[in-house]
Parts: C-alpha cells; sequence; structure tokens
C-alpha cells in the first residue's frame, strides 16, 4: 500500500528568503515522499524585529561607532577575504513563484484562532526558515512540531552569528545541526549533527559551505520519517538524544567594535604569516614507506620518495604480485593541476623505480583504488570532475588499462573505495550533494550483488558519516586478526591533516556501526604538515604526506 505525502508547512519571516533555503523548499516540493500544504507568513516577529529596529540610536557616539564598524568590515574584505568561490548561501531571492498554487496563513497574533486556521490544513511538520522562538501554541499546530537548521555546533557555539566566530578565531571544524522542537518550547531535541572544516580565511565562503551541506538534513529526515514510520522514527530520535550534555561555553554574540578590530588584527596577522610561508616554501605531497612483516605502526621509520617540485605524488595505493610491489599513485603537474595515474615499482628490499604514466583523461584523475576480482585486476580512480564514478580493467598488467564501465553517473563523488563483504559488494564514497557544498564531510555507502552494476542500492542510514574529522574514505579496507578497518581522512583543520584507523562493527544493508580505534596526526617531524592516505600488502605500508620544501 502506497503511503500518504508528509505535509509540510514552511514557516517564513518574508516572502524573499536565502538561495540556500529555496534549494530546500524546492527539494521538498519535487520530492515523491512529501508536499509542500501550507505556507506562514510570521508578522508576530517580523514586527517584533521592525520595532526593534525602528528606534535606532542617533547620537554620535553610535554614529561613530557604525562608521567603526564599516570600516572594520571593509578592512576586512579588501585584506583577508578578497575573493570568495563558493555560491553565495544567503542571496536573496523570491520565493513567489516556487509557493505561489501554495496556500497561504498570515500569523497575526498567534492567538486561538490562528493556530486552529493552521492547524485546520493538517500540517505534519512545520519547517522553520529563520531562527528565533515561537510561541508554544504554534509548535503544537504540527504533528511532529517545528524542525528548523541551526547552523552551528550548539553543544560548543550557542549564538552567532553563523559560521563568524569559527572562522576568526580558526576553529578546525564548524558545526550544523538540525533541531525538532514538539510538545513544548523547551523540548528541543537533535535530528541529526554534522561538522565541516572550517574556511578560516573568509567568513563567507565558511558560512556558504556548510549552510549548502545542511540543507540536506531537512529532506533526508522527512523522508526516513516517511520511510520507517513514526515509532521507529522517534525511538532514532531518543536514541541520538539520549546521552547527557553540558554547555560549558560561552553564549556567542555580534562582537563589539574592539573585539572586531583584535579579530581583524589577528587574521591580517596571520595572513602575513602564509604570505612569507609561500614566499620561499611550499607545500608538496610525498610518499613515505616501511618494509615490515608485522603492522608497522612507528612512522617515524617511514623513509621518503619525494617527487621533483614541479610536481607531487599522493594517493598511494598497491597491487602485491611476483614479489614485487605494484604502487599506484596520483601524479600532478602544478603547472595545470590535473591529476593523472602513474605506476611506482618497487621490489622487496625498498627499491623502487621513477614513476610512469598510465591512465589519463582529459579531466583530472586520483585516488587510484585498485582491486583484485576473478584473477583480473581493476581500478576506480577519481573521476568526480567528470561527475562519474568510473571503472578500468586492466588488459596487460601492470601499465595497459581500459574503460569497462560507469558504475555511477551525474554524481560529484571522490574517494571511492569498494569491499566484499557477506556475499555483496559495498561502495565507500564522499558524495557532494550541493554544489557549494565541501566533498569532505559526508561518507555515503551503496550495496550490490554484482561489481559491475550501474544500479547500486543506497544505504538506509546515508549519509552514514557527516563530519569532516572522519569521513572520507583514506584507503583500502582491511582485515586484521578476524576485524575489518576502513583508514578515513581528518580533514579539520585543513585538508589531509591526518587520517583514523575505524573498526567496521557492523556491515548490513539497513544497519552500519564502526568506531575510531586510532588517530594519526602529523606530529613525528616538523616538515610534516598532513598525511591522508593508508595502504599495506605483504611487508609493504605507504602513506603520502604534505611536506614543507624550501622553494
Amino acid at each position: 500500500m502506497e503511503k500518504n505525502k508528509l505535509k509540510i508547512g514552511i514557516l517564513l519571516d518574508d516572502i524573499n528568503i536565502p538561495a540556500w533555503s529555496y534549494k530546500m523548499i524546492n527539494d521538498i516540493a519535487e520530492s515523491d515522499y512529501a508536499e509542500i500544504g501550507l505556507v506562514i507568513i510570521d508578522d508576530v516577529r517580523k514586527n517584533s524585529d521592525l520595532k526593534k529596529q525602528s528606534h535606532p540610536s542617533t547620537t554620535f557616539k553610535n554614529k561613530c561607532s557604525l562608521i567603526i564598524r564599516k570600516a572594520l568590515e571593509l578592512i576586512y574584505k579588501k585584506t583577508i577575504e578578497r575573493n570568495t568561490y563558493l555560491p553565495d548561501a544567503n542571496k536573496m531571492v523570491s520565493s513567489s513563484s516556487l509557493l505561489s498554487e501554495v496556500p497561504t496563513k498570515t500569523l497575526r497574533t498567534a492567538d486561538e484562532n490562528d493556530i486552529n486556521a493552521i492547524k485546520e490544513h493538517k500540517i505534519d511538520i512545520l519547517v522553520q526558515i529563520e531562527l528565533g522562538d515561537y510561541s508554544e501554541n504554534i509548535i503544537k499546530a504540527a504533528k511532529y512540531g517545528i524542525w528548523s537548521i541551526h547552523h552551528g555546533d550548539c553543544q560548543k557555539n550557542r549564538g552567532g552569528p553563523p559560521g563568524f566566530w569559527e572562522s576568526m578565531e580558526s576553529w578546525p571544524e564548524t558545526g550544523s545541526v538540525l533541531h525538532i522542537v514538539s510538545g513544548d518550547i523547551n523540548n528541543k531535541k537533535a535530528l541529526c549533527r554534522s561538522f565541516s572544516c572550517t574556511d578560516t580565511m573568509s567568513v563567507s565562503d565558511n558560512k556558504s559551505n556548510y549552510y549548502w551541506k545542511s540543507l540536506s538534513f531537512m529532506t533526508r529526515k522527512i523522508k526516513e520519517l516517511h520511510h520507517v514510520g513514526e515509532k521507529e522514527f522517534f525511538e532514532r530520535v531518543e536514541k541520538l538524544n539520549s546521552h547527557l550534555v553540558f554547555h560549558s561555553e560561552r553564549i556567542r554574540e555580534i562582537p563589539t567594535n574592539y573585539t572586531y578590530a583584535k579579530l581583524v588584527c589577528y587574521k591580517i596577522f596571520e595572513k602575513i604569516k602564509r604570505l612569507l610561508f609561500n614566499k620561499f616554501y611550499f607545500n608538496q605531497w610525498i610518499l613515505m614507506f616501511h618494509m615490515n612483516d608485522g603492522f608497522s605502526s612507528s612512522l617515524y621509520k617511514y623513509k621518503k620518495i619525494i617527487p621533483p617540485k614541479d610536481r607531487f605524488w599522493a594517493d598511494p595505493h598497491i597491487i602485491y604480485k611476483d614479489n614485487k610491489y605494484y604502487i599506484f599513485i596520483e601524479e600532478c603537474l602544478y603547472s595545470n593541476h590535473k591529476g593523472y595515474i602513474s605506476l611506482i615499482t618497487m621490489d622487496e628490499n625498498g627499491v623502487y623505480s621513477d614513476p610512469e604514466t598510465i591512465l589519463e583523461t582529459p579531466y583530472h584523475l586520483s585516488y587510484p583504488f585498485v582491486f583484485e576480482h576473478e584473477n583480473e585486476y581493476y581500478m576506480i580512480p577519481e573521476s568526480s570532475a567528470n561527475r562519474t564514478i568510473e571503472l578500468y580493467k586492466c588488459i596487460e598488467f601492470p601499465n595497459k588499462w581500459e574503460f569497462k564501465m560507469n558504475l555511477m553517473e551525474d554524481v560529484k563523488a571522490v574517494d571511492t573505495t569498494v569491499c566484499y563483504h557477506e556475499n555483496k559488494w559495498w561502495m565507500f564514497a564522499n558524495i557532494v550533494e550541493n554544489d557549494g557544498a565541501s566533498s569532505f564531510d559526508e561518507l555515503f555507502l551503496f550495496y550490490s550483488e554484482d561489481l559491475f552494476s550501474n544500479d547500486w542500492a543506497s544505504h538506509t542510514m546515508n549519509p552514514i558519516v557527516s563530519d569532516c574529522k572522519n569521513a572520507r574514505p583514506a584507503g583500502k579496507i582491511f582485515v586484521e586478526n578476524h576485524r575489518m578497518y576502513r583508514p578515513s581522512q581528518n580533514c579539520s583543520h585543513r585538508y589531509g591533516y591526518g587520517f583514523n584507523i575505524n573498526e567496521i562493527q557492523k556491515l548490513a544493508s539497513d544497519d552500519y556501526i564502526e568506531e575510531t580505534i586510532s588517530k594519526v596526526e602529523p606530529n613525528w617531524e616538523n616538515s610534516i604538515l598532513g598525511t591522508h592516505t593508508f595502504n599495506r600488502s605483504g611487508s609493504l605500508h605507504i602513506i603520502d604526506a604534505l611536506y614543507k620544501r624550501k622553494k
């Protein structure tokens, strides 16, 4: 029996809304599990905000304060931010055409008559676009209360402005949460949480990045409620919110001019340090390896393989065959920044060859995930620039490969990693659902009984990880002491900062559980600034590392 769509009400302060929320509403409207049943224009809050703005102080002191603030903002934009690279998530657009056929209710007093008028539409969820407090009456006007996205990690950053303090104070990551308020106004619970790498040199891009990502929280959770039903959905919500949480951080507010000036000076100093570093040094991805029969966990023992200064080598993957190690890498020239796949051959004594180019396309390739299946060798290089997940077959080992098929199309997926487990192929990949969001943050899982399929089923828990500290794949999934481990990147602080080893405790079509058991950070040598891939085969253990070199 086909389920009825969930009926969604949209709470607006104005018909003009930010671009991220326009896309979110459009995604809901185009879904097969929900429909927009009502638009509520909240004149109560709007008039309250207008009152606050209608009596600005006109004293000389406050006029000077406003001038100083504008000057500080200009200095920041001209010296620090200068160029922004992401589409502006907060650009205001009109939602009139999108919602033209949806019934509209203006909320003037939030009294019993207003609430009863809303209840007549039998709304399941009220989606709140602009954060703020509502009366308990309106919360009870929808079956499942009010859902809203908090752009900040409310366990650390309570208050605002969104994305400001994280960027200006150089926090490693920026959080976001989807909240539900139901029953009473104080009954606020998290539906999901996520973390993005902070852009420490642009408040605007830092905001846009995690705004574009977090808009998908709403559609995912509405879809989940529709799919699993009320009982199971809210059991999951209770489990997610079952732990005690203390809030020990100060409440964040709009900074005073004095505080803002200090922050801008700090950013200028940070910018000067970067410029001086770039004048005398550059960062280069190199390879590091160690030969050891047992598990080689002491990274200070690893030997460096350093490329020429005009390129970098990264993402090493290994095939061990006929007493030789075949190391497949991304090679990229700084002159064009377009990666291709190269091969290094190494003997059992650690003697290695120069790289040989084996696979190049008109678009960027990286992360050459190589594996054996039914006595044949295959490769899935990262081809996100082509919006595909591509499978290549080796026709003459190790250096001749031909395209076999696309496993997925029209998808921006990075670092695809597959494994065979309990009669299924499992595909792990970080996916960007919305343009402007980061590729660091969200790990998706798919499965198929046939490797050579372009119809992979999406895991019910997708994304299975939504955290820049632990999502993105960092190498082949391996078994050690009868336990399955997944290497993952830590992209907090910056891209490729470190990697983790996670034990996969449950891998099934309806469940996924992993636990981080080891974290690697670039602390063993001053010239090593990052590491983001780990692989091993036979005695060879290999990583890549971000290396500080003199120009």
